[in-house]
């Protein structure tokens, strides 16, 4: 979920962070505690990665996803896939009888780095430790990538980075953009990016970046 604020000191200890930084963000297992896994709406959006991780670990694909557990919300012009909450507690779809994940091994992105949050400047981005989010007191210090808890960082944080501003210039397009074109935008980011089964035998990062080029080249970005 992207978030547009006046200054850091609103929502953060004022400090921004490295893979190497200590920050206090282990909630020690969240002891029984699932807060942030209900009422978040469609703020737990998932991006080709986590879907990949999803499909591997469930062994489904997209459409099964779509039918039992994601549903698609449009983000400023872009539909995007994002998690399902549901009841009257709006629960994640993964959340148990006893407030523990279920998909906790192949959990999405934003789930693994809160109560973080990245904040992204010129072509890049840190984290930063966000306050008043996370409801467990007496948070230690954990290393950031060890906190992230995903391998072959350098990798992933070069693919957030330009999954981000991929998908911010597809939303500037479809902001100025006429309807027509608004759809074309979103339905070839799905078909692409989503609907496209990956290979759990190759390397997910090698795939990403052949489809994105494949989607540069039919959207002229």
């Amino acid at each position: 979920m992207e978030r547009q604020i006046h200054s850091m000191d609103e929502i953060s200890d004022g400090k921004l962070y490295g893979l190497n930084d200590m920050v206090k963000a282990d909630c020690q297992d969240c002891r029984g505690c699932s807060a942030c896994c209900r009422g978040m709406g469609n703020t737990i959006q998932l991006d080709p990665f986590d879907i990949c991780r999803m499909e591997n670990g469930l062994g489904k694909v997209f459409e099964e996803l779509l039918q039992e557990s994601v549903e698609l919300t449009a983000v400023q012009g872009v539909i995007l896939p994002s998690i399902r909450m549901n009841g009257t507690e709006e629960k994640c779809s993964y959340l148990n009888a006893e407030g523990r994940c279920t998909i906790h091994p192949f959990r999405p992105g934003i789930c693994r780095l809160f109560p973080l949050g990245r904040i992204y400047e010129n072509g890049g981005f840190q984290y930063f430790l966000q306050t008043g989010e996370c409801r467990m007191e007496n948070r230690t210090k954990v290393k950031v990538r060890k906190w992230i808890d995903t391998g072959d960082l350098k990798r992933y944080e070069k693919y957030i980075c330009d999954w981000h501003y991929f998908i911010k210039e597809l939303q500037n397009q479809c902001m100025t953009g006429e309807e027509g074109h608004m759809k074309k935008v979103s339905m070839t980011v799905l078909q692409v990016f989503y609907l496209t089964p990956y290979d759990g035998n190759l390397d997910f990062y090698e795939q990403f970046y052949d489809r994105m080029n494949v989607c540069q080249r039919e959207l002229a970005i």
